[in-house]
């Protein structure tokens, strides 16, 4: 297993495992990516930034998706609550992880969390920041889990309210 960048070519695999996650999610009654977000257009974005990221095995097939960045993320700058490190630093962001339904409990989310730290901690970024619908309790426990902060709420450019976590990595 390894993590890659996503390619064009992977577009309609990444849609699967998204589209996989909304109906998981609208079947917890959690109401987040109910609303057309993410789309294609979103992940096409991701993949030309070099922001989306996908998981494989070794039979190359897409096991897990999530858009990793260190280009700050406009939404965070009003919190209503504290980050543990200033909004004026770099600092990682995950947005649209998922796990294609096959794969889900095999750990692949802590995997893609573990790789990205890596990334940050090669070029001495002190944090990465997430946020998360508040229904969303298993991404939560992941989080606490993995030693993320809850550090507030952020709210959406679509003014959706999110719960903000933060893991200083260095």
């Amino acid at each position: 297993m390894r993590i890659r960048l996503s390619k064009i070519e992977d577009i309609s695999n990444v849609m699967v495992i998204i589209e996989e996650a909304k109906q998981y999610l609208a079947s917890q009654n959690i109401n987040q990516w109910q609303n057309g977000y993410p789309n294609t257009e979103q992940v096409e974005q991701d993949i030309l930034k070099e922001e989306s990221y996908v998981v494989v095995n070794d039979e190359n097939q897409i096991m897990a998706t999530s858009m990793f960045t260190s280009n700050p993320e406009p939404t965070y700058k009003i919190i209503d609550g504290n980050w543990s490190i200033d909004e004026t630093e770099v600092y990682g962001v995950i947005h649209r992880m998922a796990i294609k339904k096959e794969f889900r409990k095999f750990g692949l989310a802590t995997f893609m969390f573990h790789e990205f730290h890596l990334q940050l901690l090669e070029k001495n970024i002190k944090s990465l920041k997430i946020d998360t619908h508040e229904e969303n309790t298993g991404m939560q426990s992941l989080l606490r889990k993995l030693g993320y902060k809850y550090c507030g709420i952020i709210y959406t450019n679509y003014n959706a309210k999110r719960f903000a976590f933060e893991k200083v990595v260095v």
